[in-house]
């Protein structure tokens, strides 16, 4: 595991981790608090799936589960918390740059883009684009879509970055979309360790049903009856000449 140290990092990241035992599973549930020159993150989550985070962006808490899970709220003031842990983060990256200034950064670049849809493709109906990359470090990572050629900022989300066992991250934007053939989507991925940024392209393509096995079917049978019925000519005229 990358050694957590401010000699190799110029971000300031706090993790806390508790395992929580019951009768039927063990269950992880991770906290984690940093910031960085340009960045700062708060987040909470639960067996890695993201249950709050601070967008410090748009001023509030965000709670990112699915509408299929039994939703937990956090206290009120975890925002304002956030805030304040940020502020006192900033001070700490202050000092410790001073202090470790002369030692390199650590960078590894992330994984090519892997897209997929939320939900399988039905043209005109609303879906889900993922862009998930991984191993990178330090985060975060920048994620930008197109449509047809043209950059896309309606509807895309990205979540905050997820520590991996290693001590890298991993994130995944989504962007909101309509399926049309022959639309053609592309997810661009930037990092400080990139000199060229990494682009995957998707298009928009719906699986018909198969007809072959029904072909060879039908054929089958037409072949089976073609060989029944001459059997029985031959039969026939075998009894005609005896």
């Amino acid at each position: 595991m990358k050694m957590m140290t401010m000699m190799k990092m110029i971000v300031v990241l706090v993790l806390s981790s508790a395992l929580c035992v019951s009768a039927d599973s063990l269950h992880e549930d991770l906290a984690i608090s940093g910031c960085s020159a340009s960045d700062g993150e708060d987040m909470y989550s639960l067996d890695g799936e993201e249950l709050w985070y601070a967008d410090f962006i748009k001023g509030k808490g965000v709670e990112p589960q699915p509408s299929f899970v039994d939703h937990t709220s956090y206290q009120e003031g975890a925002y304002e918390q956030a805030v304040a842990n940020q502020a006192i983060c900033k001070q700490n990256l202050e000092n410790d740059i001073k202090a470790f200034k002369d030692f390199p950064v650590e960078r590894d670049p992330p994984s090519s883009p892997i897209i997929y849809t939320r939900d399988d493709v039905e043209l005109g109906e609303k879906n889900g684009l993922l862009c998930h990359v991984t191993g990178f470090y330090p985060a975060p990572v920048k994620v930008y879509w197109t449509k047809n050629g043209v950059n896309v900022t309606e509807g895309t989300s990205i979540n905050v970055p997820f520590p991996n066992k290693d001590g890298s991250f991993r994130q995944t934007s989504r962007l909101e979309f309509t399926p049309q053939l022959g639309d053609v989507y592309s997810c661009t991925v930037k990092h400080l360790s990139l000199q060229q940024p990494l682009t995957r392209i998707w298009d928009v393509e719906v699986k018909q049903p198969g007809v072959g096995p029904a072909v060879f079917c039908g054929l089958g049978l037409t072949v089976g009856l073609l060989g029944v019925a001459a059997g029985t000519f031959f039969l026939i005229k075998g009894n005609e000449c005896s």
